[in-house]
């Protein structure tokens, strides 16, 4: 069923209160408390859609099943719906997180490429440059050795 179908308001007090298995008053009890917010229609009747049933269904749960009273069932929901925002802004830092290594990457590959031509190399000791030029102007190595005294 489609989130839209879910969330349409299309049962009336009497039908949502039997398919969630209690009385209609249980029903405007939870609903002063703020535990579920039906539609209304036109004419200010209220309408459950087949999420506030699911939502009804939930209370009766925790109620019966669990011992809750209402203090603890509305806790649990306020948990619940932090617990929904907290995993939807983890996920936006993943993603978040993700472009960011995905631009260090680059970042260290462009720069590694830029050292590449400005890396001289290194001479050990024993060896040095000499400035002595060859008749075509190239410069000449000469190996310089040392004796261990």
């Amino acid at each position: 069923m489609a989130k839209a179908d879910q969330e349409r308001g299309v049962y009336m007090i009497s039908v949502a209160a039997q398919l969630a298995g209690m009385h209609p008053q249980t029903l405007r009890i939870y609903e002063a408390r703020g535990l579920i917010t039906p539609k209304r229609s036109t004419g200010n009747t209220r309408l459950y859609s087949e999420e506030d049933v699911e939502r009804l269904r939930r209370i009766q749960e925790l109620t019966t099943e669990l011992g809750m009273n209402l203090a603890g069932v509305e806790r649990v929901f306020e948990l619940e719906e932090e617990l929904l925002r907290m995993r939807k802004r983890l996920r936006s830092l993943e993603r978040q997180t993700e472009r960011v290594q995905r631009e260090m990457d680059e970042e260290l590959k462009r720069v590694r490429r830029s050292f590449k031509a400005e890396l001289v190399r290194y001479e050990p000791p024993g060896t040095a440059l000499l400035p002595i030029r060859q008749a075509d102007g190239r410069a000449v190595r000469i190996p310089i050795r040392r004796s261990r005294s």
